[in-house]
């Protein structure tokens, strides 16, 4: 059997993320709940997997930054409320995350670990049950869509990194979607 390092060269191969000024690398193994600064859910519901588009173009999972205190699903539940109007019916089943060195000197938000987090990827089942809040210091949700897992990976591997979309082809491969 093949490693998914081999099997996903793209997903688990160093980057540099311009827009945060972080070098990254993907993981699939579970970093300390203190290091976890975002998370993203890969959320499957009725007809596939929802992918969220911005005021900016960006395509991508829902999910964002922890806020003070908050447990990681507290985050997941949050996030998807805001960004895809989403409530979570089920457990949250660990993919992977994205370790981030970051180049600044100092945290994105002061409570937010540092010089290295992570960008944790999990799965939930979520039901869709409103517009997003889109709350004021967030980003502006403008799209949200579900779609088939083929279709969410293509949709969202029109982005430039390209990151979101090889996160829902692994959880593809481990069967989790």
């Amino acid at each position: 059997m093949q490693t998914w390092v081999k099997r996903f060269p793209e997903l688990f191969a160093p980057a540099f993320w311009e827009w945060g000024d972080l070098d990254v690398r993907f993981t699939t193994e579970q970093p300390p709940d203190e290091l976890v600064s975002n998370v993203h859910v890969v959320s499957r519901t009725e007809g596939g997997v929802v992918v969220c588009a911005n005021d900016l173009g960006w395509r991508f999972l829902p999910g964002g930054t922890r806020e003070p205190d908050e447990p990681v699903h507290e985050t997941a539940r949050r996030e998807l409320l805001e960004e895809a109007g989403a409530r979570i019916t089920g457990p949250l089943t660990w993919i992977g995350a994205h370790r981030a060195d970051h180049r600044r000197p100092e945290p994105f938000r002061p409570h937010l670990p540092h010089p290295v987090s992570y960008w944790i990827n999990v799965v939930a089942d979520v039901v869709i049950e409103a517009a997003p809040t889109n709350p004021p210091d967030g980003e502006q949700v403008t799209e949200v869509l579900v779609l088939p897992p083929d279709e969410a990976i293509a949709y969202l591997g029109e982005h430039p990194d390209g990151v979101m979309g090889n996160v829902v082809r692994l959880a593809q491969a481990m069967g989790l979607v």
